[in-house]
């Protein structure tokens, strides 16, 4: 191939990696996820987002303490730190661990034990790919997708193994 003699190779960019720092540098009340060294900016969930997911965790709170439960629920904002790196830093919408010894000021270090997240326009395609699959590999027991729009929760049961079930509202 004549035509490739005078090129060049160059090497592409590299992508800027954040840390956890980095979040915390964020002016207040940005809020924003940190994923892979990534960070997703994240809009104001909608009323009807809020209204599901404080209906979800009173529920499961109630839940918890009638049976007198060990787990803890927690609802957004409540920063989890899914794994020792320092370029992961979650923040669920709901998130319930049974292990008090994870839990400090700063959030949750290690995975929860089930994690809720209520699907919104902007973070649809985050939720059912890159955090399915960083919950499913670092330890997350159930993760729930709530899709407000279509009326829908996905369970995924990572514990079991089994395939998603889809549940109507």
């Amino acid at each position: 191939y004549s035509f490739l003699k005078g090129c060049v190779s160059m090497p592409l960019p590299k992508e800027q990696l954040y840390t956890v720092e980095d979040i915390y540098k964020l002016p207040d009340g940005q809020r924003a996820e940190l994923i892979d060294g990534v960070i997703y900016n994240m809009a104001p969930p909608g009323t009807l987002h809020q209204v599901i997911t404080g209906e979800l965790y009173a529920t499961i709170r109630d839940f918890i303490k009638k049976n007198n439960g060990q787990c803890k629920p927690y609802i957004s904002p409540f920063a989890v730190f899914l794994s020792d790196k320092s370029n992961d830093y979650l923040e669920p919408d709901i998130s319930i661990t049974c292990s008090p010894d994870k839990i400090d000021e700063r959030g949750c270090h290690g995975a929860p034990d089930w994690v809720i997240e209520v699907v919104s326009p902007g973070t649809q395609t985050r939720d059912y790919g890159i955090k399915l699959f960083k919950y499913r590999m670092l330890g997350v027991r159930e993760y729930w997708i709530v899709n407000p729009v279509k009326k829908v929760v996905n369970v995924y049961d990572f514990e079991k193994d089994k395939a998603t079930n889809i549940y109507a509202f």
